[in-house]
């Protein structure tokens, strides 16, 4: 059986995300994602996400190409889950390119997949911030208008 593991954050799931997990369990059997825990976001990645790691979690376990979700509660730990897990092949985003070659050193394929381009986690956060920002700047040009003594 070939295993397959995977990292990530998976915050604000979307569709690039689903391409993602789609491609890397076409890579093995079994596919592993290791989930940042909410600890390791905030104190190693400086980043809150808006789901709990619990909440991420079911989401990922609910998607049909995930066998297994384990917690990611720190970076180091990328060497260890290869033996732990008997991992045959290491996927990550193509923004990560050369980040994790040293795990060829643990005998393990390592393959940086393309990302899907027009859509992040990044992304939508600032759309959603943008489009609240339109609506604030709304509602301020509509108190001033209904606040002018005319």
């Amino acid at each position: 059986m070939k295993r397959v593991i995977t990292y990530g954050t998976f915050d604000l799931l979307h569709y690039g995300h689903i391409n993602l997990l789609r491609r890397a369990k076409k890579l093995g059997d079994y596919l592993i994602v290791a989930l940042s825990t909410d600890e390791f976001n905030w104190n190693s990645k400086h980043k809150k996400t808006y789901f709990s790691y619990e909440q991420r979690k079911q989401l990922l376990e609910a998607i049909r190409y995930v066998d297994l979700v384990i917690p990611e509660k720190s970076w180091s730990q990328k060497k260890t889950d290869m033996e732990k897990y008997d991992i045959d092949t290491f996927v990550m985003g193509d923004d990560w390119k050369g980040k994790f070659d040293f795990l060829t050193d643990e005998g393990v394929e390592v393959i940086y997949l393309p990302r899907t381009p027009e859509i992040s986690s990044t992304k939508i956060k600032t759309d959603l911030n943008s489009a609240k920002q339109v609506v604030q700047k709304t509602q301020i040009n509509h108190n001033n208008l209904n606040t002018n003594p005319d």
